[in-house]
């Protein structure tokens, strides 16, 4: 093995150290103590799993928590509801509505009904179409991520050749935005894509977001480059479970200079951009300036 391994886990502790101070900074000098409502609809244990991180680390950041647990047979009306009674709560900065939903609920329109100043997630299409513009916008949480990962290894993308696969509305649509925001040359691959081995051979970032077990190769990766696997698969091997990424860890990481281990990568890091988002939410209903946490503003660029 000849790559750096990114390690995920030590990032975004220290991201979420400066989170904690940035909630201790505004409780005492504003008086604001974000606040974060999680809303889990049904027991999909994949989900409560989640949530179950997500909590802990919201009240070791010190923000106030708002657990939501509804029973799987909650109807539309019923979570709409709830969704307005949060929008209207002045202590309640963010809002989140795990996902997968039950199939009686629609979740574009659920999604829709977050007011987009506590979208955390950043899936609403008024915070999808302002970062699409280039305009400030809480961008979804994996993207930014993802980010800041890749900055670790290159602290500047500027004029790097990337490439993303996937077009997801919640990884690689945000994540190739946040991409052209830092001046990299972008392509979009996917499914349809043609020679797509070669295209992403042309990267020095590469972000691989399928969700197909081991779907990249040694040879799809230019040698030196960085890879940041955004995949979280899982898969018997000899009779056990086990999680894997979209990029074939042990080949790729003889040849790439930069790597993302799953797990360990950037799923602690999705966690910790969602705390940086909820506190970006607070400062902007407050009318306060918010902590910069390493990220540099969106914006209009040629």
């Amino acid at each position: 093995m000849t790559a750096k391994i990114i390690d995920g886990k030590a990032i975004a502790a220290d991201l979420r150290g400066k989170v904690a101070d940035a909630v201790h900074r505004l409780s005492r000098d504003r008086g604001i103590t974000p606040g974060l409502a999680v809303v889990l609809v049904g027991n999909n244990l994949a989900s409560e799993s989640y949530v179950a991180s997500k909590m802990k680390m919201i009240a070791g950041s010190g923000m106030r928590s708002f657990d939501h647990r509804l029973p799987k047979e909650t109807s539309e009306a019923e979570l709409l509801a709830l969704i307005g009674r949060l929008n209207a709560d002045p202590t309640v900065h963010g809002i989140l509505v795990q996902l997968p939903l039950p199939a009686q609920i629609n979740p574009h329109k659920i999604i829709a009904a977050v007011d987009s100043a506590k979208d955390v997630d950043g899936f609403s299409p008024v915070n999808a179409g302002r970062l699409a513009a280039g305009l400030p916008a809480l961008a979804p949480c994996t993207p930014v991520g993802c980010i800041l990962l890749a900055k670790t290894v290159q602290p500047s993308l500027m004029g790097l050749e990337t490439v993303v696969i996937g077009r997801s509305n919640i990884v690689g649509k945000p994540l190739a935005q946040l991409l052209l925001a830092e001046n990299a040359t972008v392509t979009v691959a996917h499914s349809k894509t043609r020679e797509l081995p070669a295209v992403c051979r042309r990267a020095d970032v590469l972000f691989a977001a399928v969700g197909r077990p081991e779907m990249v190769r040694r040879d799809w990766v230019k040698p030196g480059a960085t890879v940041i696997d955004i995949g979280v698969n899982r898969v018997m091997a000899d009779g056990r479970s086990r999680i894997v990424g979209d990029v074939a860890f042990a080949e790729v990481a003889k040849i790439a200079g930069a790597i993302t281990p799953v797990p360990g990568g950037v799923g602690p890091m999705t966690i910790a951009c969602l705390l940086v988002n909820t506190v970006r939410a607070a400062c902007a209903l407050a009318g306060v300036r918010e902590p910069a946490f390493g990220q540099r503003p969106i914006d209009d660029r040629e």
